[in-house]
């Protein structure tokens, strides 16, 4: 079964806690604190397989956990780095953060992209070791991994498309010139999933070329199968538009060609730029005057066309070597760009408390709440940390460490990060 769309949950690790340890050793007298951090949770990471090319794998199975890291030892020793989930999915899939529609990422090339990050591993008591505190007996605990509700969708990646309306020859067409093997039945409808085909013109030449299924008049409006594959058109850099032109079934073969560019138009306005070629089909069924109808309608349009008969290959080999000097001249595959994170406004974040716990001087702040929206901070930046400080004055984590009687200087250790309190 073709699938192109999946919901799932992932779930990065937790880092693993810091220990607390003092160094015991023969003749060494109060060696001092000794205990490893913790290590780092694994990340959920997506990587491109070429062996898939559907997201059906993602209906029996839609949580992915990757390991927590291990806590730290005595002797300084960290605790182990919890593995990476690695998920595979078939390139071209875009994968969207579900809560909040952002696209995160077009999984189009070979760079893995980290969904999820691991939550870094706590610190281990030697770290806190200061002259006034040389006992710390105390650590810092590691921080939750990241989850989310993750949205697959699957473009496939083509540079030719064939559109038109069932029944007029595109998974024909597609197996002559490729070795793909589409099922081919005189009935509508007989394709119900894209097919893929590689088509080699000349020594050293190939592209991809994809028979997309489902477009009808009304299709961007959930006629027949609806829009669920005008989506992969989205990204073919050529369009060929097969036209039945002797109307077999009775129907008016220009009359067909503007529909299906009205469908491709209303989903997209962009698919109406695209470059499209025309192919003529079944003009052994046409009438002469059938025949140099269409093809003037065509050329008086400003569309190349090319006639043909697919069962047999005639007019094929011309066809597919103009896709190839067209795409030659196209630029690139369309890419999606991921959108930046966007912070909440103060204002409109909901305080929902902090714990604070005093550890010999040292302010410890937790609240899950906070910690989400801390990830999305670039604090390598003014602006980061400007809303940085505005979060902890607007949502009362000044408030509530005063309460709890910070004062100037003290330290404050707010997951991985620390800072000196400042009045």
């Amino acid at each position: 079964m073709f699938v192109d769309k999946a919901i799932i949950k992932i779930k990065a690790g937790n880092g693993g806690d810091g220990a607390v340890a003092f160094h015991r050793e023969k003749f060494v007298a109060a060696g001092g604190p000794d205990g490893g951090d913790g290590g780092h949770g694994g990340n959920v990471v997506f990587v491109a397989d070429d062996g898939e090319n559907t997201l059906s794998a993602f209906r029996y199975q839609r949580k992915y956990t990757a390991a927590h890291g291990e806590n730290g030892g005595t002797n300084r020793c960290s605790g182990r780095r919890g593995e990476d989930c690695v998920i595979k999915v078939p390139r071209g899939t875009l994968v969207y953060d579900n809560e909040t529609g952002r696209l995160m990422a077009d999984i189009s090339d070979d760079t893995p992209f980290i969904a999820a990050r691991g939550g870094r591993g706590g610190w281990g008591n030697r770290h806190f070791a200061t002259a006034t505190r040389q006992v710390p007996r105390f650590s810092k605990p590691g921080i939750p991994g990241e989850q989310k509700e993750i949205r697959l969708e699957l473009k496939l990646l083509a540079d030719v498309g064939l559109v038109g309306f069932p029944n007029v020859g595109k998974s024909t067409l597609i197996s002559v010139v490729s070795e793909a093997k589409p099922q081919i039945a005189n009935y509508h409808f007989t394709t119900i999933t894209p097919v893929l085909g590689v088509v080699r013109p000349n020594a050293g030449v190939s592209f991809v070329m994809a028979d997309i299924p489902g477009v009808i008049e009304g299709a961007s409006e959930g006629v027949g199968l609806g829009h669920a594959f005008l989506r992969h058109v989205e990204r073919c850099r050529l369009l060929v538009h097969v036209v039945d032109v002797a109307g077999s079934e009775g129907r008016d073969p220009l009359a067909d060609f503007d529909a299906i560019n009205t469908e491709l138009e209303k989903f997209n306005p962009e698919l109406a730029a695209r470059p499209m070629i025309v192919a003529g089909n079944k003009c052994d069924l046409a009438t002469d005057e059938q025949l140099a109808a269409f093809e003037d309608a065509m050329r008086a349009r400003g569309y190349e066309y090319f006639p043909l008969m697919a069962p047999i290959a005639h007019g094929t080999d011309a066809l597919v070597k103009r896709c190839a000097a067209l795409l030659a001249q196209l630029p690139p595959i369309r890419r999606f760009e991921a959108e930046a994170e966007v912070l909440p406004e103060i204002s409109a974040i909901e305080s929902r408390g902090v714990n604070i716990q005093n550890r010999d001087g040292v302010y410890f702040v937790e609240a899950q709440w906070l910690l989400n929206i801390l990830r999305g901070i670039n604090f390598a930046d003014d602006e980061g940390l400007q809303y940085f400080e505005r979060l902890l004055q607007g949502t009362g984590v000044i408030d509530a460490l005063r309460a709890a009687g910070v004062q100037e200087g003290d330290i404050v250790s707010l997951y991985d990060l620390e800072f000196e309190f400042v009045n």
